[in-house]
């Protein structure tokens, strides 16, 4: 049996992982989008790779079985791309990965549509004589793929060992960090010998808004570990609701201001308005507008309402007590992108809540080019940041900064709070790989995290008595 790190290696984005039994079944564990594949090359050796001018590096139409851990489009956004090129078979996930995963594909597709219009018109009869024709961008797949792929999705519940061939076996578990979220368990057998692969996907915290702690992962035999807080921890001195409250009094109450937090439309942005909504049914706030800049956002807060019972016991008390989790008084969604400019008129104190969370392309950046020299405005981001995105350059407090085409001067504050990331720090991480035996555990990858914290991950795992860490990189491929 062999696994192969396509995505997601050295790297956070990208989640792929290719494993190959013995009997030739081939098992494609997440299809992400890599946001990072411009800045960097991680592979091993490039004159391996089989494919060098596709989007895969393997022949889609080889692989027998998707498996995919949660709906974050790094670990989803490939999956159109995946039926396009030829493969034919299912994806299993959870009936609310399913959901969300819909939601995020539809609207990639849109984009992709916006994009593919522009290159059109690019290319198109003005196209002045001589130029060059552009190809079409390979990652580029339209809601026909879309469609295709979300009729091959197979639903399966948690924590229920399913069949998907001749002796291999898989189990999804509650992972926390997203609604439908899940470590990925693969038992097989080869000559007569049980191996057991856990995947991590991304792991959740403890006591997050809305959702349930992460689950256990029976004893495996190899592990696939995400490390994006690999060398921190999370700042546990408040609760995410003091620590929101304290924010919008500094900046929209003591001084009359305007708050933007930049945030991911589906998980982060529910965790926000689930917060918020207790702060104000608690009468802790004046009633300050909360402007919801995503309809991304609206769609995903509907599946969340519809699987009530999977979340945690502090969010369906709350439900049974106000009818609802997100709606409140002074909560205005933003459907079309006219409201959404229209909200620079507004001339009160207000929160702006628009994604994406990495101020890397969607609604936010219009607020933020429209606000990034306005020093009663403060800019709030709450999650992890890829290195080179606007957030990450904030949040390196560069003076100057260009976005929309245009160097603007940052006299707005950034400030930055992690209550709402979604990640577990090193301590989650420490008790998720606690919980196989250091004498049985064979092997460890660290994947889905920057060098520095695989590294400092590493470190601690060895020291606890881990000794077979490995961090790969892209396109290394392991004997199991």
């Amino acid at each position: 049996m062999k696994l192969t790190f396509w995505g997601a290696a050295q790297q956070v984005t990208g989640s792929m992982y290719l494993l190959e039994l013995d009997n030739d079944y081939r098992i494609l564990v997440d299809c992400g989008s890599d946001f990072e594949s411009g800045d960097r090359k991680r592979l091993q050796n490039e004159t391996e790779t089989p494919f060098p001018n596709a989007l895969f590096p393997f022949e889609a139409s080889s692989i027998n079985l998707v498996l995919l851990t949660h709906a974050h489009i790094d670990h989803s956004g490939n999956i159109p791309n995946l039926y396009r090129d030829g493969y034919e078979g299912q994806i299993l996930c959870t009936d609310s990965t399913y959901s969300l995963t819909a939601i995020l594909l539809k609207d990639a597709a849109i984009l992709n549509q916006k994009r593919l219009n522009e290159i059109n018109n690019a290319n198109g009869p003005k196209r002045k004589k001589g130029k060059k024709k552009k190809d079409l961008p390979k990652d580029l797949y339209l809601e026909k793929q879309v469609k295709e792929a979300l009729e091959n999705f197979v639903p399966l519940a948690f924590n229920r060992r399913f069949k998907v061939a001749d002796d291999c076996f898989v189990t999804f578990v509650p992972a926390g960090h997203l609604l439908g979220a899940a470590h990925i368990l693969v038992e097989t057998w080869e000559k007569g010998q049980k191996k057991v692969i856990g995947f991590s996907g991304d792991i959740g915290r403890q006591g997050y808004p809305l959702l349930n702690d992460p689950g256990t992962l029976s004893q495996v035999d190899y592990l696939v570990c995400e490390s994006t807080y690999g060398d921190r921890l999370h700042d546990l001195k408040t609760t995410p609701e003091l620590a929101l409250e304290d924010v919008i009094r500094r900046t929209c109450i003591d001084i009359p201001g305007r708050l933007i937090i930049p945030s991911f439309s589906v998980g982060r942005t529910q965790a926000l308005l689930y917060t918020l909504n207790k702060i104000y049914t608690d009468n802790h706030l004046p009633p300050i507008k909360v402007f919801a800049d995503s309809p991304l956002a609206f769609e995903s807060s509907r599946v969340y309402q519809r699987n009530i019972r999977m979340l945690n016991r502090e969010a369906r008390e709350f439900y049974e007590d106000n009818e609802t989790l997100f709606d409140f008084e002074n909560l205005i969604y933003l459907e079309s992108t006219d409201a959404s400019r229209s909200v620079s008129n507004h001339t009160e104190p207000c929160i702006i809540i628009s994604s994406s969370g990495m101020v890397r392309g969607g609604r936010v950046e219009y607020h933020v080019a429209q606000n990034i020299s306005n020093p009663y405005c403060t800019i709030l981001l709450i999650g992890y940041c890829a290195e080179g995105t606007l957030g990450w350059r904030l949040l390196n407090g560069q003076t100057t900064i260009r976005i929309r085409g245009k160097d603007e001067q940052v006299l707005a504050n950034i400030e930055k709070i992690d209550v709402f990331s979604g990640h577990g720090d090193r301590d989650d991480l420490v008790r998720f790989v606690q919980q196989q035996s250091p004498t049985t555990l064979k092997k460890i990858f660290l994947v889905h995290g920057e060098a520095p914290s695989m590294e400092a991950f590493k470190n601690t795992l060895t020291s606890m008595g881990y000794e077979n860490v490995e961090i790969p990189v892209k396109g290394q491929t392991f004997e199991l």
